[in-house]
């Protein structure tokens, strides 16, 4: 058993398509009123049928006052880090430091490749999202803008960049990640971590949360300084719901048997950030039923648990 040590943070997933343009800004604005802490945004450039995560984000942001936004998670494959440092650190600035930044390596070769990114081994992927967290952190330094930055890495490099503007302050960084060697980098560098119940089962947990656990160890830092965020992929039913068959892996239940499942993940599991993606039904409806139901279920479990 592994208890979150962090106060639960819970989100929505807003698709970055075209087709829901109108009800996504919405959901953004639905979500700013609420109890919920963070929208999180896709990002698969070589999506037809998607929009540019950093223009569809900010769009919803200029839309909103207090809701956080999280890249979930940016492909480094296909923005180079130095350009996404400048998007994230403009993108913070502008929204008054309301940008969790979620890095991935990309999950599709073979969009990388149509899209003209470099298709890299597992362990050059491991190189590249460390070089990327670096880069990130050097060119987010406050400065006079015209101290010149070098970095000269094996995946990725910057020559005399100058810096700036900084960010308005600390954009924590989240990975989106699995393996063995990309968890413990997690463990070393990253501010989060986030994965989705389709892909890792809670079974799988322990072990990953047991690696990142033991690298920031290692690294000197306190696994607590490191944030656990699960995309809950579901459907909660209603009374009046109809009979639905879901994949394996996806949650379904009430809003009783929610709450009672994400309470679970943050005591037994050390999970601390859930983010609702509901995959039938209406999701106006469904995202309701979340944020005036189970949010405040999970809270009330949580509370009387001390």
């Amino acid at each position: 058993m592994r208890q979150a040590s962090n106060k639960v943070m819970f989100g929505i997933n807003i698709d970055p398509a075209p087709r829901i343009a109108e009800l996504a800004v919405e959901l953004a604005g639905y979500a700013d009123s609420m109890a919920i802490d963070l929208i999180g945004i896709q990002d698969h450039p070589g999506n037809p049928n998607f929009f540019d995560t950093w223009t569809f984000m900010t769009a919803l942001a200029v839309r909103t006052q207090r809701v956080r936004f999280l890249t979930n998670v940016a492909n480094i494959s296909l923005r180079p880090p130095a350009m996404l440092a400048k998007a994230a650190a403009t993108f913070d600035i502008l929204t008054g430091g309301r940008l969790e930044l979620g890095l991935g390596a990309g999950a599709s070769p073979e969009e990388i490749l149509a899209y003209g990114g470099e298709f890299r081994t597992p362990a050059e992927t491991v190189e590249a999202l460390e070089e990327a967290i670096e880069i990130a952190h050097l060119l987010w330094q406050p400065g006079d803008g015209k101290t010149p930055i070098t970095f000269e890495g094996k995946q990725f490099r910057i020559l005399g960049a100058r810096p700036g503007p900084a960010p308005s302050g600390k954009i924590r960084i989240w990975t989106g990640v699995r393996g063995r060697r990309m968890l413990a980098l997690t463990g070393r560098l990253a501010d989060g971590w986030v994965v989705s119940n389709t892909y890792v089962h809670p079974e799988d947990l322990p072990e990953m949360q047991a690696r990142i656990d033991r690298a920031a160890e290692d690294a000197g830092r306190s696994p607590s300084q490191i944030r656990r965020g699960y995309n809950v992929m579901g459907y909660i039913r209603t009374p009046s719901s109809p009979g639905l068959r879901l994949k394996p892996g996806l949650i379904s239940g009430t809003v009783e048997e929610w709450a009672d499942t994400l309470a679970g993940y943050y005591h037994e599991l050390g999970l601390d950030t859930f983010i609702y993606w509901p995959v039938a039904g209406s999701a106006q409806e469904q995202i309701r039923l979340f944020a005036e139901e189970v949010v405040p279920a999970v809270r009330r479990r949580l509370q009387a648990v001390g």
